[in-house]
């Protein structure tokens, strides 16, 4: 027997490549194990950013109507055990314990990545729960992505941009073909994208699916005076809302994906405006905006691609400080970094930069950092640090009761910080 920490250290050594794309490897060893669906009706979300609060939104709606949920999301900021959450709960060592021992005897010989074992675990895990609905996160892509053996009943595509350009291509119409895989013929497609990609299009068309896209199919506006929103159909159906608890703008765009999925089901899944109000007030998801102190105030942030940033631009832009903005900023080698920090360097005061070498393998320097900084803007006021721990401590001795400390980039970053906060 293994405990949980043993099955994930053997499961990243017994695949030569942390990431391999494609779909045999890992079909295989699901129709060995009986092909389990996980639950009658399967909603998978992709895109470049936003998949994770997306999910959040549909399980918090789907459970304020009283639905069974299940939801596979990627990656975990303290606990592997985060990924697969059942009725609300994340999975115990004890089940995913069980879990690998059942997919190690189903797949013989046939190698399976990291990803792809935890992808098969969720399957599993939550097949045998007796769920009404299973929520997926798409982790890399989505046509040659490990979750996408499933047969999703919804595919929600929620916005489009540039990130893995080594294994997605480097450019949107590239990036939103591969997205596009995790569709179907004949069933519904939200696109939460307000400007899709020529690619993204073409891709839904040529598989047939039933594309239901924000600004043609569903809307979502501001009411006026109200402070709230609405969301619109093409049907007919409005729904008036409050703001998300989730803090950005970006989160009410993918509120309203998440209503356009629930709707697109039609009479299989009966949420009311009143469960939909109730989940906009009560979801969180760890690590988006996610405020851990206030004096000074603290944000930890997991935006790590240029998109991101500039949707954290917006919401410093629309949020008054008296204070210093000071970043904690961490990134991985394949990251756009330029692009991240050309969009935030005319909010930030102070950049505190992090190596990440010592957490992963794929962890830039604090020096490549700092050297990315003084090309993008040669004035700019930052120090570098050889971890965020350290890069924290020192943001926090400088900083005064009316700045402000952004940690961000870098799910190991958030992991860092949401770890160590005081």
């Amino acid at each position: 027997m293994r405990t949980l920490a043993e099955w994930l250290s053997y499961q990243e050594r017994t695949h030569p490549r942390e990431i391999e794309l494609g779909l045999d490897r890992v079909r295989a060893v699901w129709e060995a194990m009986g092909a389990p669906r996980p639950a009658p009706i399967v909603i998978t979300v992709g895109g470049t950013n936003g998949k994770g609060s997306t999910v959040a939104f549909i399980e918090g709606m789907l459970r304020a109507a009283d639905y069974r949920v299940g939801c596979y999301t990627s990656p975990h900021l303290l606990r592997y055990n985060e990924r697969v959450r059942i009725e609300g709960e994340d999975a115990s060592d004890e089940a995913l314990v069980a879990s690998f021992e059942r997919i190690e005897t189903a797949r013989g010989a046939i190698p399976q990545t990291y990803f792809e074992f935890g992808t098969l675990a969720a399957i599993d895990l939550m097949s045998r729960a007796g769920l009404d609905v299973a929520v997926i996160e798409v982790g890399l892509g989505g046509r040659l992505d490990a979750v996408n053996i499933i047969d999703a009943d919804v595919a929600v595509i929620t916005t489009i941009d540039l990130d893995h350009q080594d294994w997605l291509g480097g450019d949107r119409d590239s990036i939103g073909r591969e997205k596009a895989g995790i569709a179907r013929a004949g069933r519904p497609a939200i696109v939460g994208e307000h400007r899709p990609p020529a690619g993204l299009m073409d891709a839904l068309g040529g598989i047939g699916a039933d594309v239901v896209a924000s600004g043609s199919a569903f809307w979502a506006t501001d009411v006026p005076g109200a402070g709230d929103w609405r969301w619109s159909h093409s049907d007919g159906t409005v729904f008036d809302l409050p703001r998300p608890r989730l803090d950005a703008p970006v989160q009410i765009d993918n509120a309203a994906s998440a209503i356009a999925a629930l709707h697109a089901l039609g009479p299989r899944v009966d949420v009311s405006a009143d469960a939909i109000r109730r989940a906009l007030a009560g979801v969180r998801v760890p690590g988006r905006l996610q405020r851990i102190a206030e004096h000074p105030l603290t944000l930890v942030d997991v935006g790590h691609n240029p998109q991101a940033a500039r949707a954290l631009a917006a919401w410093l832009d629309s949020t008054p400080r008296r204070g210093k903005l000071r970043a904690v900023y961490g990134a991985l080698a394949d990251k756009d970094v330029g692009g991240v920090i050309e969009a935030l360097v005319d909010r930030v005061d102070h950049w505190y930069l992090a190596g990440l070498e010592r957490d992963t393998p794929r962890g830039l320097p604090s020096a490549a950092l700092a050297a990315t900084l003084a090309a993008v803007r040669p004035t700019a006021d930052g120090q570098s640090f050889e971890d965020v721990t350290s890069a924290w401590q020192a943001a926090r001795a400088e900083a005064g009761d009316d700045d402000v400390l952004l940690l961000f980039g870098s799910f190991f970053v958030a992991a860092a910080a949401l770890s160590h906060r005081t």
